[in-house]
């Protein structure tokens, strides 16, 4: 059978599965799973072209390393056939750890990040295809000894970035938040085994910059985006509140396995095979599943909720410099009472304050570093004369029912 296929992609044309062993990686079960995540989660509440999915996610991001190990080469970078074999496995492997919603619902199922599911799961598939696994976990753990393969799958301007940021553009339709892909990678160069960009790109990466910030205000974190986020995420908590004997009848059975176990990284790598089907089974489906059935629950906040949710009536949100005051947050939940009737114990469940945050470009972990024309090394922040702002930006909010 050949297995060096070719796959069109909307972003990028045609991308190569190179090796065999990608290839079955792309085929396995846990990887497929990745069809059924939505690469934005309910971003396509506001964006309704938003419908991507990981896979194609970790597809793009494989293609640009692919890209980005053919420039090193060209440049001398010495890079043998296992080690682009890895470092292709790696970043393509990456995301295989999300739960549904992609991070709308991070930590709420299993209580980790989906990073630290992925190295277990990477570790599986090491143990059960091919050993040569174990060296894309290594460069996506950070533990070979040449650096610039974790900074290509995981640093502040890795192919993930590059990738979601021209993809989630595409898909959204923001313009704003294209970025030059070929062009930074055709401007990347390693000396002693770690990542610099040559300074003629320094432009390029202002652009991405910006971008990415853009994409976080006006796409990833929009007041009605993370509404639904918000939602989603509390009918997970109050599903967990309820007994399971009662919400068993309403909802996917891998949901509630989740639900009714305390599934930590701990439980994940003990009980491995116990937990695998319920896992490979969890899916956006399961919680749309879900979700639609929690609509003829009995009356309260989950079935508020629910069926808000699926009909699209998101709560409002209202964002503020300062945190939300406990007068505040006591007002707005008395108000919801009075306009639903319901008690204030149940509108104490309809509304919430917290805060977001985001910074596009961290000063303090792996700096990107600029190669400049007298083969100095450098690090970007000190090339900044923009008035970009590459601080944390912290804003918070109230979230209530319209």
């Amino acid at each position: 059978m050949n297995k060096r296929k070719l796959i069109n992609d909307p972003v990028y044309g045609l991308i190569h599965i190179r090796t065999p062993l990608i290839f079955d990686l792309i085929e396995h079960p846990l990887f497929q799973r990745l069809r059924r995540i939505k690469q934005t989660g309910l971003t396509h509440l506001v964006y309704p072209g938003a419908q991507h999915t990981r896979f194609h996610h970790a597809l793009g991001a494989m293609h640009l390393m692919g890209m980005a190990i053919d420039e090193l080469r060209s440049k001398h970078v010495e890079i043998s056939p296992q080690e682009a074999e890895a470092a292709l496995i790696a970043v393509l492997l990456h995301d295989i750890g999300h739960s549904p919603y992609s991070h709308a619902l991070e930590g709420q199922l299993i209580h980790t990040d989906h990073e630290s599911i992925g190295k277990v799961l990477i570790s599986h598939l090491q143990k059960t295809l091919d050993q040569n696994i174990g060296l894309a976990l290594e460069m996506f753990e950070g533990l070979y000894h040449r650096p610039f393969f974790h900074q290509l799958i995981s640093g502040q301007l890795d192919l993930d970035r590059l990738d979601y940021l021209s993809r989630d553009s595409f898909y959204t339709g923001v313009a704003e938040g294209v970025v030059g892909h070929d062009r930074i990678l055709r401007m990347l160069q390693v000396v002693n085994d770690q990542l610099v960009v040559e300074e003629k790109g320094l432009h390029s990466i202002e652009k991405f910059l910006v971008a990415r910030r853009i994409m976080y205000w006006q796409v990833y974190l929009h007041k009605t985006v993370l509404s639904a986020e918000l939602m989603a995420r509390h009918i997970i908590k109050l599903l967990r509140e309820e007994k399971s004997s009662t919400r068993a009848l309403f909802i996917a059975s891998e949901l509630d396995f989740f639900l009714s176990n305390n599934v930590n990284l701990e439980y994940f790598k003990k009980d491995f095979d116990e937990i695998m089907p319920f896992f490979l089974a969890l899916d956006d489906t399961s919680i749309d599943y879900s979700i639609k059935r929690l609509t003829k629950y009995h009356t309260g906040p989950l079935q508020f909720l629910a069926s808000n949710l699926i009909n699209r009536i998101l709560h409002k949100i209202q964002w503020s410099t300062e945190q939300v005051a406990e007068n505040t947050l006591q007002d707005t939940i008395r108000k919801t009472a009075g306009q639903y009737s319901l008690s204030e114990a149940e509108a104490a469940k309809l509304v919430w304050a917290g805060n977001e945050s985001n910074s596009i470009y961290n000063r303090d972990i792996d700096e990107i570093q600029i190669l400049t024309k007298e083969k100095e090394i450098k690090p970007f922040s000190s090339f900044l004369e923009s008035p970009i702002s590459i601080a944390l930006n912290r804003k918070y909010f109230i979230c209530h029912p319209r």
